[in-house]
C-alpha cells in the first residue's frame, strides 16, 4: 500500500475508533449500567458522572503507562544488570553506576551539560524577551515574529546541518562557503579555522544552534505575556515620569516573571536532553560530549546497555526536579 494512503487509512481508523469508543462508553454508562430512570435515577446519574472521566481518561492512562512508565521501570532495572554469556542477565547492583562515574567521558558530558544549562536557557529566554518587546513596537512586527519563529519549524538535525555549513572551513586558496570563516578572513584572519574542533569554544558554537531554535519559542510565549499586561499600569508609570527602561524592567518584567520562569524551565528541559545537534555536528568529539550522546554511544555503539541505562537514569534524575518545578509554577499561574 502507498505510504500516503496508509497514513490516511490509519488516521481514519484512529479517529473512527476514538469516536466509537467514547460514544459506546456513554451508551454503556447511561443506557446499560446506570440508566437515568426509576427510583434510583439521581443516584445512577451521579455514579455515571463519577465513572465517566476515568473511562475517558483510560486510553490515555494506558498509553502513558505503556510508553512512559514501563520504559522508565525497565531502564531502571537494566541499570542494575549486565549481560552474561549466552544473552542472560545478571544483577550487579551499583556496579554500572560505579563504572560510569569512573569514566572521564561521563564527567566531560556532565561538565558540558552544566555549561549548556548555564548558557542556553538564559540566552534564549533573554533574546526571546528582547525580540518580543521590540517586535511589539514595530509596524511590521508580525512579519518579524514569523521570521524569528521560523527556526522552530526546522528539525534539530536540519538546523545542525545549516550551522555546520556556516562553520565550514576550506583551504586558504579556495573560496570559503562557510560564512563565519569568510568573515574571519575578511576582517584580518590569517587562515580558516576549524571552529568545531577548538576545545571549550566549540561548545558555544553548538549552543548557538539551540539558542537560534528556542528564541522563537520564547518570543511567542513572552510576547503573549507582555500583551496581557494591563495598560493602566504602564500609563501610570508614564505619568509618573518613568523612562522606557524603567517601564520595561520595573513594571513589565515583574508582572510576567511567572511566564519567564516557565519559558526558562521548558528550555532547560530541552537543553538537558540535547542530542541531535551534538550527534550531527561533532558526535561528541573534541570535548563536546553531552549526556544524551554519551547514553547513545553506550547503548548502540558499545552495546553496553547496563551503563547506557544508568546514564539514562541520570538524565531523568536531572530532568525530574525541573519538570516538577515547571508543573508547580504552571498550576500556581492558573490559580
Amino acid at each position: 500500500m502507498h505510504p500516503a494512503l496508509l497514513g490516511l487509512l490509519t488516521i481514519a481508523v484512529g479517529v473512527t475508533g476514538c469516536v466509537g469508543y467514547f460514544y459506546g462508553a456513554n451508551l454503556l454508562l447511561d443506557k446499560v449500567l446506570f440508566p437515568p430512570r426509576g427510583p434510583n435515577a439521581g443516584r445512577n446519574i451521579t455514579r455515571a458522572n463519577m465513572i465517566r472521566p476515568w473511562v475517558f481518561l483510560g486510553p490515555a492512562i494506558l498509553a502513558l503507562g505503556l510508553y512512559l512508565a514501563y520504559p522508565v521501570v525497565a531502564t531502571l532495572i537494566l541499570s542494575f544488570q549486565e549481560r552474561l554469556p549466552g544473552g542472560a542477565r545478571g544483577f550487579v547492583g551499583l556496579q554500572n553506576y560505579a563504572k560510569m562515574f569512573d569514566e572521564p567521558k561521563f564527567w566531560e558530558a556532565m561538565r558540558n551539560n552544566v555549561l549548556w544549562l548555564i548558557v542556553v536557557p538564559a540566552t534564549a529566554t533573554g533574546f526571546g524577551l528582547l525580540a518580543a518587546q521590540l517586535t511589539d513596537r514595530l509596524r511590521w512586527g508580525n512579519i518579524a515574529k514569523s521570521i524569528i519563529f521560523m527556526p522552530m519549524a526546522i528539525s534539530f538535525v536540519g538546523a545542525a546541518v545549516i550551522f555546520k555549513l556556516i562553520y565550514e572551513a576550506r583551504p586558504l586558496d579556495v573560496a570559503q562557503i562557510g560564512i563565519l570563516n569568510h568573515l574571519y578572513l575578511t576582517f584580518g584572519g590569517d587562515r580558516p579555522q576549524q571552529w568545531l574542533t577548538i576545545p571549550f569554544w566549540n561548545n558555544f558554537f553548538l549552543m548557538a544552534v539551540l539558542i537560534w531554535i528556542q528564541t522563537g519559542f520564547a518570543m511567542v510565549i513572552l510576547s503573549a505575556a507582555l500583551r496581557g499586561i494591563p495598560e493602566e499600569t504602564i500609563e501610570a508609570a508614564i505619568i509618573d515620569g518613568a523612562n522606557p527602561f524603567q517601564i520595561f524592567f520595573k513594571i513589565k518584567i515583574p508582572q510576567i516573571m511567572g511566564t519567564i520562569v516557565v519559558v526558562w524551565t521548558t528550555i532547560t528541559i530541552a537543553t538537558l536532553k540535547v542530542f541531535d545537534i551534538v550527534f550531527a555536528m561533532t558526535n561528541g568529539q573534541w570535548e563536546t560530549q553531552v549526556l544524551a550522546n554519551y547514553m547513545y554511544d553506550k547503548l548502540f555503539r558499545a552495546n553496553d546497555w547496563g551503563i547506557g541505562s544508568a546514564s539514562a537514569m541520570i538524565i531523568m534524575l536531572l530532568v525530574t526536579p525541573i519538570l516538577v518545578w515547571n508543573v508547580h509554577n504552571a498550576r500556581k499561574e492558573m490559580r
